[in-house]
């Protein structure tokens, strides 16, 4: 990684109480992106406001030994997602954070809508494809500058932390906080979803989540058999999508969808 610096300091994230949920994203999670849009679905019926926040791959894993630890495609992957937050991260302190909604969704659509075999593993993150996400938020493309500053990375590292810090480690991608910094607040990885549900299902689905994180004693509850996720950047679209056995977060003898060592297809 190249360390340039941007002239756009950062300052230390914190907790705002003018939202009601705060959701932790990683860019190249395929997972955090669908359930980003179930989140956006119960936000729009529920009148709640989304704080996005910052949980890096990448830095998640930055003791461990990509050679060795995982396939080849995870490191770029998982780089490619650092090097958007801190894009991110130089919007939200420029712009503040209501600024970060659009790029959330402009990424995503960016990515994952896209049909598979249409090479985004090379184009993801680069100035081009940063360019082309931020113009479609509105912003500036000023901030393609900071895909390489590497000092917003204490800031994302503070902030990995923080989501890490309520739902302990041993979780992927996205964690969500709802109604933080209250005494009310409850903090949960997840739901891995492998579709958006309907607006009715959003609810059902937020109201059933929300039950059992509040519950005290509950800790977990998990099946590995998983729907494909419907995406078009990983080649399946279906009403009845096949159902597989996935390990550790990616199917097996696939390359990964991934979100505690994620990464799509091309």
């Amino acid at each position: 990684m190249t360390d340039t610096k941007t002239d756009l300091p950062p300052k230390s994230p914190a907790s705002s109480t003018d939202y009601d949920i705060e959701f932790f994203w990683d860019p190249v999670c395929p997972f955090a992106w669908i359930t980003s849009r179930w989140i956006e679905k119960v936000a729009a019926q529920r009148y709640f406001s989304v704080d996005w926040r910052f949980i890096s791959l990448r830095l998640v894993n930055k003791d461990k030994d990509y050679a060795t630890e995982f396939p080849p495609e995870y490191e770029q992957s998982h780089t490619a997602g650092l090097r958007m937050l801190r894009v991110a991260a130089a919007v939200r302190d420029r712009e503040g954070r209501d600024a970060l909604g659009p790029v959330v969704t402009a990424y995503g659509r960016s990515y994952w809508d896209k049909p598979k075999g249409s090479g985004m593993r090379s184009y993801l993150s680069t100035p081009e494809h940063v360019t082309e996400v931020l113009t479609a938020a509105g912003l500036s493309t000023e901030y393609v500058s900071a895909l390489d500053d590497t000092s917003w990375d204490e800031q994302l590292e503070v902030e990995t932390e923080l989501a890490l810090s309520r739902t302990g480690r041993d979780v992927g991608t996205p964690i969500i906080t709802f109604k933080p910094d209250t005494p009310d607040a409850i903090s949960f990885f997840g739901p891995v979803i492998s579709r958006v549900p309907s607006d009715d299902d959003a609810l059902r689905l937020w109201d059933a989540v929300t039950t059992l994180a509040t519950f005290p004693g509950f800790a977990e509850l998990k099946r590995s058999m998983r729907e494909v996720p419907q995406l078009a950047i990983l080649g399946e679209l279906s009403d009845a999508p096949a159902k597989e056995d996935w390990q550790g977060g990616h199917r097996r003898g696939h390359l990964p969808g991934d979100c505690s060592e994620s990464s799509g297809d091309d």
